[in-house]
């Protein structure tokens, strides 16, 4: 059995690799995704299924960023039959338009449940994310 830090450090694998096969068979079915109220594109609030999240979030950012996402500390915690991991990093990279930098932590609250991620929390410094002509 794989562990849910493993299951997490897969999520930041696919991210890095822009893998979106591999983000699908990660994510379960009725995954659901909260993003921190301001973030850009009006990605922010509750998406729900896997592919709201790999298209109607990490596809948006993509269009208008070029981010890493760099987990730092992965927090494991159960929870009964599901796994927490809370996940600190930051996310840094630059505007396409303008060239802004992206400067960001994050802290992400993943559920494992049988090897695939059930839900994620996210909270960053959304204001780190403005778009300047």
């Amino acid at each position: 059995m794989t562990t849910a830090t493993e299951v997490a450090r897969s999520l930041y694998t696919a991210l890095a690799d822009e893998d979106a096969d591999a983000l699908f068979a990660l994510l379960t079915d009725d995954f659901e995704g909260t993003v921190s109220a301001g973030m850009p594109r009006g990605v922010g609030g509750d998406h729900h299924g896997r592919v709201a999240m790999i298209t109607d979030v990490w596809g948006r950012i993509a269009a208008d960023y070029d981010i890493a996402v760099e987990p730092a500390e992965f927090l494991e915690v159960a929870d009964g039959a599901a796994q927490r991991v809370v996940v600190l990093g930051t996310y840094r990279g630059r505007a396409h338009r303008g060239g802004s930098a992206v400067d960001a932590a994050f802290a992400h609250v993943i559920t494992v449940r049988h090897d695939r991620i059930t839900a994620l929390q996210q909270i960053t410094d959304t204001a780190s994310w403005d778009i300047r002509p």
